[in-house]
């Protein structure tokens, strides 16, 4: 038998969270679209709740939050807790 990995998953972003990050880093839609290199319209998506950040988008708000000092709720995660980062 081989051995099986867990996917590592990293915290959920909400709509909130996404726009409360953009307001803390003083940045519009488009700014922050071109910080991450993605569209004006994903971040509008983002932040109606339309889609929620995943994958490599999630890791990078992630990132960008922590360098930022910006302090937010952590979503269930792969073992289901919950936390403040």
């Amino acid at each position: 038998m081989g051995r099986q990995e867990k996917k590592r998953r990293g915290p959920t972003w909400d709509a909130g969270e996404v726009r409360a990050l953009r307001r803390h880093l003083g940045l519009s839609q488009r700014g922050l679209s071109e910080e991450l290199g993605t569209r004006q319209q994903t971040i509008s998506e983002w932040e109606t709740g339309q889609y929620r950040p995943r994958g490599t988008s999630a890791r990078l708000l992630t990132l960008v939050a922590e360098r930022a000092g910006f302090r937010y709720e952590v979503g269930q995660g792969a073992e289901g807790q919950e936390g403040t980062v």
